[in-house]
């Protein structure tokens, strides 16, 4: 089965706990630290009328889902573009967007054929979205087109988790949650041979009709992951010809360790100049 289509209904309920205000805080940090782009500045209005200064600024997330993590960023001043393959997803993405009246453009695209009107000034993504990219090949492909659509000196900046856990944390292991409208049992299945983690989403939702009995209506998806180390990552920034600037440890924000389970890596276009 295709992979967020019945979740897209309830993966908002599931994740309401998921720090995308902080999340965004610290990234805005990284992104002022080491990048180029800066949030809209309402006062001046030649931010309006520079093209570059437009493209320098633009901040592109791959693997936005419902628009959570967009949201957040936009609401920092942040000209966002979200970029995700599931068409589910982005219609609630678009319903936020609506209703925030925030200024943001969704495109449904996978981030292996990523087609982008534009250079800009940083790309991102969180929550395991690269994990999703389970050949070398793939990652080799979506880093390339990310360097090839970063601005001159532009930022790359994204999370994945490590094979640590999904090998030694939650490889294996079932995971079950019960709230009023849905529920989910969620089985993984780790391959050492693969280093890919394989879950099955089973998930139950209150069907929406005109008769007293509580009745769910059952949906599975099957979605698998790669955990990779932080060699791996390095090695393929630098493939595909961008400059590896740091790695941060997504939970201690410190340098990363051996019992690290997700990790940021902070990366820097290479191969353009910069137009006056």
């Amino acid at each position: 089965m295709e992979q967020y289509t019945d979740f897209a209904k309830v993966y908002d309920e599931f994740m309401d706990e998921t720090p995308y205000k902080q999340w965004a805080e610290f990234i805005s940090q990284l992104i002022g630290d080491y990048g180029i782009s800066k949030p809209y500045d309402k006062e001046d209005s030649s931010e309006d009328k520079d093209p570059l200064l437009q493209e320098k600024n633009l901040v592109v997330e791959l693997g936005c889902g419902t628009g959570s993590f967009t949201e957040e960023m936009a609401g920092l001043g942040y000209d966002m573009v979200g970029v995700d393959n599931s068409g589910d997803m982005l219609g609630i993405a678009r319903k936020k967007k609506e209703e925030s009246g925030l200024d943001i453009m969704y495109l449904e695209q996978d981030m292996c054929e990523l087609d982008l009107f534009c250079t800009a000034g940083t790309i991102v993504s969180v929550c395991d979205s690269i994990n999703y990219l389970i050949e070398d090949e793939q990652i080799r492909k979506a880093f390339t087109l990310v360097n090839n659509y970063l601005y001159p000196g532009g930022l790359f900046l994204f999370d994945f988790n490590t094979k640590h856990k999904y090998k030694d944390v939650i490889g294996d292991v079932t995971i079950a949650e019960n709230r009023d409208d849905c529920s989910f049992i969620w089985e993984n299945f780790y391959d050492v041979d693969t280093d890919i983690n394989e879950y099955d989403l089973t998930i139950f939702v209150k069907c929406k009709d005109d008769s007293s009995k509580d009745l769910f209506e059952r949906s599975i998806e099957t979605h698998l992951q790669r955990g990779y180390t932080l060699e791996q990552m390095k090695e393929f920034v630098e493939e595909a010809g961008m400059l590896f600037i740091t790695a941060i440890d997504a939970d201690t924000h410190g340098e990363p360790a051996e019992d690290s389970e997700r990790i940021y890596i902070l990366a820097r276009e290479h191969g353009k100049e910069e137009v006056n």
